[in-house]
């Protein structure tokens, strides 16, 4: 099996089902975005994969520089010479959403001629992981918070949540307390796990943690200040009772090495978008040397599930919602009990429906229909800026109603 000198990239995008946005975009979005890769094989079987969007003359690069004419089985091989092409920039940022979107296509297109799941691939022997619900929740409202993670857990059974929080202490420490009405539908001791988005400094974050730990039992703080500070992560690891999550922002295994060699983080987070799965399984086993546990976050699909099983240092998995809602996707991985249980579909179990993509195609995506559209919020790492009163009203016309720019946010949008 051989790829061939043909493969394909299709923008999209779409009506989010709830208002999504954290401390850096506390108005939210109602609009989303996605990306689809096929990349074809001389035996008719294609690779699938979500992702990439801004990427493509990286992907052509890689395909029409690399890949062409060879046999995607040799995933392993070819990532490390996809690497190799991009190591004088180095592969992070746009490049690296490229190499990690190819090689997922081409574990896919491994496991499909196994006749296999991808897990089964990987080595993993069980199909079922455990999960928890991520609302994305800023924009929505007390009442919101708790019939969203109500529902989760009454419906799905989700027995813990993840809160967006950073901008209002008096609102966070009112909406954890929601969250936790809303899962104790399936649980009377909830995992509650908070989220900054990386918006407040290390003095800042064990100051707002420690006032909410008089309040809950928190089971991690995510993201609690920069990415890159991995003294200032260790300082509030150090202060605070909850453990430290971060990582989903950094790209390669180097990125992380500080936060090994420092113990920045208590809980290191992993995905297929860190390079790919070729080297989200060695940030698995690097952190697994340094008796770290890792969570895997959202993916498209929960694809991300898929990995799991043959991860011996797996805690739990990011899920941020049972099925995709983009009216596009498809999944053969499904969320019963809490649990993201992988599916016995060749592949990734991640794919998607023709004549969806076909009516939902766009010849580029808005700025605004992005997971991050207005940036960094003023004030991040400085001072308290909470939500405008603007941006409060625009939250609260919902899902349907008013997409609001504040001034920091980009002209075209």
């Amino acid at each position: 099996m051989c790829i061939r000198d043909r493969y394909s990239t299709t923008l999209y995008e779409f009506p989010v089902s709830r208002r999504t946005g954290d401390a850096n975009s506390p108005s939210g979005r109602i609009r989303g975005s996605g990306s689809l890769l096929e990349l074809y094989t001389d035996e008719g079987l294609t690779g699938i994969a979500f992702g990439g969007a801004g990427a493509a003359p990286q992907i052509r690069s890689m395909v029409e520089g690399i890949l062409m004419g060879e046999d995607p089985r040799q995933v392993t091989g070819l990532w490390k010479r996809m690497v190799d092409r991009a190591f004088k920039g180095g592969h992070d940022g746009i490049v690296n959403d490229a190499i990690s979107v190819l090689d997922v296509a081409m574990w896919d297109l491994k496991s499909k001629f196994n006749d296999e799941p991808l897990w089964k691939t990987l080595g993993g022997s069980n199909p079922k992981v455990q999960a928890y619900a991520s609302g994305l929740d800023y924009p929505l409202s007390d009442q919101e918070i708790e019939d969203w993670y109500g529902t989760m857990a009454a419906d799905h059974g989700f027995k813990g949540g993840k809160l967006k929080v950073g901008l209002d202490q008096d609102a966070d420490l009112r909406r954890i307390a929601r969250m936790k009405k809303g899962l104790e539908h399936a649980t009377d001791l909830p995992n509650l796990y908070i989220d900054a988005n990386e918006f407040w400094n290390p003095k800042q974050a064990i100051r707002k943690v420690r006032e909410i730990e008089e309040q809950f039992d928190i089971a991690w703080v995510e993201e609690p200040a920069r990415r890159w500070d991995f003294l200032g992560l260790r300082r509030i690891s150090d202060s605070i009772k909850a453990p430290v999550c971060a990582g989903e922002n950094l790209d390669t295994l180097g990125d992380f090495l500080p936060y090994f060699h420092n113990r920045s983080a208590d809980v290191v987070q992993v995905s297929h978008g860190m390079t790919g799965i070729t080297c989200a399984l060695q940030l698995a086993d690097a952190a697994y040397g340094f008796e770290l546990p890792i969570t895997l976050g959202g993916s498209p699909g929960n694809l991300n599930s898929q990995l799991a099983p043959c991860m011996p240092n797996f805690l739990t998995l990011e899920s941020q919602g049972p099925v995709p809602d983009d009216g596009v996707m498809t999944s053969d991985i499904k969320i019963v009990d809490g649990w993201a249980v992988c599916g016995e579909k060749p592949g990734t179990g991640v794919s998607y429906d023709p004549e969806a993509l076909a009516k939902q195609k766009v010849e580029s995506v808005t700025a605004s229909s992005g997971s991050s559209p207005f940036g960094r919020r003023p004030g991040a790492g400085l001072w308290d800026n909470p939500p405008t009163k603007e941006e409060s009203a625009a939250a609260a016309t919902g899902v349907n109603g008013t997409f609001y720019v504040p001034p920091h946010g980009s002209r075209n949008q």
